[in-house]
């Protein structure tokens, strides 16, 4: 949740994003607190039942233990989650399950082009909304989950009002809040992506707009403009995923395509209605052709011409969900090699402290020369308004815990505490609570540039005032999980949600 306050000067700053914690010792959540006193409970037992050394022993494996959960490196991350990261990887490459070939010459029997890893089990089906336009649906058996993916154009801020711009602002704010209000809301997310730009799209615009009967000179200067202006510029695309649950409540049956599908296309015009208020521009869903498109080129960069090409003679590429997946793949401790390309994905471990402007994040958005393609996902999940009270109070709680536990509380505990309260102030009076990351992808066609890849996003994630650090030993679901697809990573994971938070 961010607060909005107005300087002296009348710039506003956003800020007070709150990590959510639990009460506990010595650094510890709930559960490692927990685990301490049971601990201490087993030492005390086995100096009765037994002798003293046994006692210094099992002392001494249950001290090592709290302690690898007690150091931290800087994003957060204890010893023994990093240990057991590296353990997973190992097994994972001892199986080598992190090679994925697929095609006619593949391992997969069916001999198709599908999506690997969390993608695999997805299934794609285009329907009509109630404006009669296509749009394409994701289900997810696994997850049991539907999405949709709205296309956007950004207008951008240059030239715009700084007034503007705030108003752009305060209606993202209430689009994310009113999030939490649509029914069966699971999560949300935004991509934006960047990539050259071929300049197919230019010259048919040119060639289909230019009269034959025109001057020389007009038609000379064109011609000269769609051979020059495609050199070193860039193309950027915005996707809005929104993903629902295909349960209508807990407990029930999940919906059928066609059942979602109705109810869905109902509520696509409100939604890319109230979208539009937020700068994003022109938003529209995308057809079952344009995703696939979209996902394909996300595998496979080299296509991203043909298909240009394609459009360009007037001709519709035929794609199909189950071949828009890379030929072969191989993920890597902190690289994803796929198709024509090489790609690093990082993960945010922290959200700016302080307070940051509005445009926190446009270097960090736009092109960069070192990057062929960079896609930046913002990842939302909707708190529902009744949960919402119960967990900023429970933080409240957590951060009190922290700041009274000593005689001298430390700066940054009484700073979390006041935090905290004006949290739960602020949802108090009606605003929203979401659970937020970010993920940023860099492709590179030619795998000697990665050097200069790596270097680049740390450069635009410390102007953005995030902590970055490549998702080891994940990289090929990080990928998945940055593409406009509607995967839930918590529906993806083995340990619970409400451990996790304890923790």
């Amino acid at each position: 949740m961010a607060t909005v306050e107005t300087s002296r000067r009348g710039v506003r700053t956003y800020g007070n994003w709150r990590q959510p914690t639990s009460p506990g010792l010595l650094g510890l959540g709930t559960v490692g607190t927990g685990l301490m006193f049971v601990a201490l409970l087993i030492v005390i037992v086995v100096l009765m039942t037994t002798n003293i050394l046994n006692a210094f022993i099992t002392a001494a494996v249950f001290g090592s233990l709290i302690l690898l959960l007690t150091i931290r490196d800087g994003d957060g991350r204890s010893v023994l989650s990093r240990t057991a990261n590296r353990v997973a990887w190992t097994s994972t490459k001892r199986r080598r399950a992190n090679i994925y070939r697929s095609g006619p010459l593949g391992r997969s029997d069916w001999g198709t082009n599908q999506l690997p890893g969390l993608g695999a089990q997805t299934r794609l089906s285009e329907h009509e909304d109630s404006y009669a336009r296509p749009f394409a649906m994701i289900y997810s058996p696994h997850a049991k989950t539907y999405s949709i993916v709205i296309g956007t154009e950004p207008d951008g801020a240059a030239l715009v009002d700084q007034e503007q711009v705030d108003l752009w602002v305060a209606d993202w704010g209430h689009w994310l809040r009113n999030l939490g209000d649509e029914p069966n809301m699971e999560a949300a997310a935004v991509t934006i992506e960047t990539a050259p730009d071929s300049g197919r799209r230019l010259r048919r615009e040119v060639e289909t707009n230019t009269d034959p009967d025109g001057p020389d000179f007009a038609k000379a200067m064109l011609g000269e403009v769609v051979l020059s202006y495609p050199a070193g510029s860039s193309t950027v695309k915005a996707y809005v995923t929104l993903t629902f649950a295909a349960a209508p409540r807990k407990g029930a049956k999940p919906r059928q395509p066609d059942e979602m599908a109705r109810e869905l296309a109902a509520r696509l015009p409100g939604l890319t209605a109230s979208l539009q208020a937020t700068g994003a521009g022109a938003a529209h869903p995308l057809s079952a052709q344009e995703l696939c498109e979209t996902i394909r080129v996300a595998y496979d960069p080299a296509a991203a011409t043909l298909i240009d090409d394609a459009h360009a003679d007037g001709e519709v590429p035929d794609l199909r969900w189950s071949d828009v997946g890379p030929t072969a793949a191989q993920a890597g401790w902190d690289s994803y090699r796929h198709d024509s390309a090489k790609s690093v994905t990082w993960a945010m471990t922290q959200a700016p402290r302080g307070l940051v402007q509005s445009g926190v994040l446009a270097r960090l958005l736009a092109p960069h020369r070192d990057i062929a393609r960079k896609r930046v996902t913002l990842l939302y999940k909707p708190i529902d308004p009744a949960r919402a009270a119960t967990l900023v109070q429970s933080d409240v709680r957590a951060a009190e815990f922290k700041a009274t536990s000593t005689r001298k509380p430390a700066a940054r505990d009484s700073l979390a505490l006041r935090s905290a309260q004006a949290t739960e102030s602020e949802e108090a009076s009606g605003a929203g609570l979401v659970n937020f990351g970010i993920l940023v992808t860099a492709t590179v066609l030619d795998p000697a540039k990665e050097a200069d890849a790596r270097a680049a996003v740390d450069n635009l994630g410390a102007t953005a005032r995030l902590r970055l650090r490549p998702v080891y030993g994940s990289q090929d679901s990080a990928f998945a999980a940055a593409l406009p697809l509607g995967l839930v990573l918590t529906k993806h994971v083995a340990v619970p949600a409400a451990l996790r938070e304890r923790v």
